[in-house]
């Protein structure tokens, strides 16, 4: 029996065994889930200041002049009371066009760092101001019951939703009546996504009762296009190309609080995980190191994969890897399919990790 990864890596001075994701099974309880509805790590310090605008590019610049005029705008009382209501006060009344504002861009022109930076200059307590994916949003309600989630954000000032991308039809359904209520709440509203709200769902759903909801999302924000190319291949080199597995063994022991799993292993574990928990699996994890590295077989693991990439660009967490290179790892009609726009957001992603994960490999 031939030596696993690990064994053929480590060491001759024994190094502390590396962590494995396959072993984590977090439990999150749901405070946890509404506590850290808050901008990631990676964008605790994202400022309109601290955004580069390409020059070439004016649709950004513009952006941060929008946004850190509506940021403006927001402060002063809450529409209903900071979310305490008397039972004297009468119904509040949503304030009349569009109650929050749409990025639109490709991958990688800065609208996480854009919404960040809203989140951070909109003047209120952190407490009164979410921040999340539209997968942790819908994860919430799936925690904490429609009713809660409604009654938990009603009295904040701004709800910024990263990511928004509608997977299924129930999910449509779902946001647009929370977010209805919220806005009915005095509740402003900010979101990213790489399509305009008129078209979410486009080339993925066929049913008008569907499209009619989707179009009725887009009534609740003044969509702001974002031109511009991936900041994260702007002027940078090619991603490095996958590493023999005893080089990403060695690595994982040679660097604390690194994990090592065989990948192929690891997508059968995010099927025992429900994605809210993802958050949890990758806590504490300095580095994440993959021997294996192959074909995505399934749709249904592929975006399991997506939001797993997300947490650890969130999080900053670089990531070392043998087999495939990440660009290859997606098949082609998953490429072409409906979620596409997930898929190559998460090659991007893992490419800007893999590239912080080559330092490690050349300090061992």
């Amino acid at each position: 029996m031939s030596p696993s990864p690990a064994a053929a890596g480590r060491h001759p001075i024994a190094d502390p065994a590396p962590q494995s994701l396959c072993a984590r099974e977090p439990h999150v309880p749901a405070e946890r889930l509404v506590a850290e509805m808050v901008p990631p790590p990676r964008f605790q310090k994202a400022r309109f200041e601290t955004y580069v605008p390409d020059a070439s590019q004016p649709s950004q610049a513009q952006a941060v002049q929008v946004l850190s005029t509506f940021a403006g705008t927001l402060g002063g009382a809450h529409a209903s009371g900071a979310g305490k209501k008397r039972w004297f006060q009468k119904k509040v009344q949503a304030p009349a066009g569009p109650r929050g504002v749409y990025l639109d861009g490709g991958y990688g022109v800065g609208k996480t760092h854009l919404l960040a930076s809203l989140w951070h200059a909109t003047p209120a307590e952190p407490s009164l101001k979410a921040f999340g994916t539209f997968v942790e949003l819908t994860n919430l309600v799936g925690a904490l019951g429609f009713q809660q989630t409604v009654a938990t954000l009603s009295g904040h000032r701004l709800l910024c939703i990263d990511e928004f991308e509608l997977d299924d039809p129930g999910d449509t359904v779902l946001v647009s009546t929370l977010l209805g209520k919220l806005v009915d709440a005095g509740v402003a509203l900010a979101a990213t996504s790489n399509t305009l709200p008129g078209k979410l769902g486009e080339g993925r759903f066929a049913a008008a009762d569907f499209l009619r909801e989707i179009q009725g999302l887009s009534a609740h924000f003044k969509a702001l296009r974002i031109d511009g190319e991936d900041y994260r291949h702007r002027g940078l080199p090619e991603a490095p190309q996958p590493f023999g597995d005893e080089q990403v063994a060695k690595t994982a022991y040679a660097t604390q609080g690194a994990s090592l799993d065989d990948f192929p292993h690891l997508l059968d574990h995010l099927a025992k995980v429900h994605p809210s928990r993802y958050g949890a699996l990758t806590d504490d994890l300095t580095a994440v190191c993959l021997t294996g590295v192959d074909a995505v077989p399934d749709q249904s693991t592929a975006l399991r994969l997506v939001v797993l990439a997300d947490r650890l660009y969130d999080r900053e967490v670089p990531v070392i890897a043998s087999g495939l290179p990440f660009d290859q790892i997606f098949g082609e009609d998953m490429l072409k399919g409906g979620y596409r726009k997930k898929y190559f957001r998460a090659i991007s992603r893992l490419t800007a990790l893999a590239r912080d994960g080559k330092r490690l490999v050349e300090g061992v």
